[in-house]
């Protein structure tokens, strides 16, 4: 009889342990922490693709005008796994640039060498190849000591994706297609972008360079958009004096 119980004791801990796992793993699909599993029936899966080419016309990218949309950006930026997102709206699209953390799982499609090295951090230097203690304050995204980015938008999960165009899409509806990267130099360049809106001037006299950005980067285009450079370096030993008075 004693062996019994125990026997019956055993096996409901084992049926519990084995649905709080299957809850957990179910929570977790349906969290924003979890962008990697891929499994049949992921709520991140279900539906409609809401991002990327929805268009045949070969003009989806001759925007008649672009502005950056601050609302829209918080609410990106507040997903977790990413670090920072700007977001631009147009006549036709969204356009999306993040810059990544790594505090959720799988928003990298695929493996392959990180684009970042961070760890000058611990050395308290910039560049730990070089040992520099100079930055370049222009660029959002670096290669040192920067969040991190992902060079081929299709090596960013398509979970990330759609939970990304599905906000962007609640919040502006009227979209055709949203367009998500990760690609240094275009968060640079939407970083610019940025800075131009949040300082009050129109975006208008950069519409041709941004319409060439976004085919470039999207579509396929062939002009390839001006590197953003900093003419002012700065070091951090300086920034942080600074910061300290």
């Amino acid at each position: 009889m004693v062996k019994r119980i125990a026997a019956l004791l055993v096996s409901a801990a084992v049926l519990s342990a084995v649905v709080i796992g299957c809850n957990y793993e179910n929570q977790a699909q349906k969290s924003d922490t979890d962008y990697g599993s891929r499994e049949t029936g992921d709520p991140k899966t279900i539906g409609n693709k809401a991002f990327g080419t929805m268009s045949t016309n070969p003009n989806q990218h001759m925007n008649a005008f672009f502005e950056y949309s601050s609302k829209i950006s918080n609410q990106v930026s507040s997903i977790n796994g990413i670090a920072s997102g700007l977001v631009f709206l147009t006549d036709k699209n969204a356009y999306v640039g993040l810059l990544l953390d790594w505090t959720a799982v799988g928003t990298r499609n695929s493996g392959g060498t990180l684009e970042q090295d961070n760890t000058g951090t611990t050395e308290g230097v910039y560049n730990h190849a070089t040992g520099s203690n100079f930055t370049n304050n222009q660029r959002l995204a670096g290669p040192y000591n920067s969040y991190f980015t992902v060079n081929d938008y299709n090596n960013l999960s398509d979970e990330l994706k759609q939970t990304i165009a599905l906000k962007v899409r609640k919040m502006a509806p009227t979209v055709q297609e949203v367009h998500i990267s990760a690609n240094m130099e275009l968060v640079n360049h939407f970083n610019e972008y940025a800075k131009i809106a949040w300082g009050g001037r129109s975006l208008m006299p950069s519409l041709d360079e941004f319409n060439n950005l976004v085919k470039y980067h999207f579509a396929g285009g062939t002009t390839m958009p001006k590197t953003i450079s900093d003419p002012i370096v700065i070091p951090h030993r300086q920034e942080r004096n600074r910061g300290q008075k």
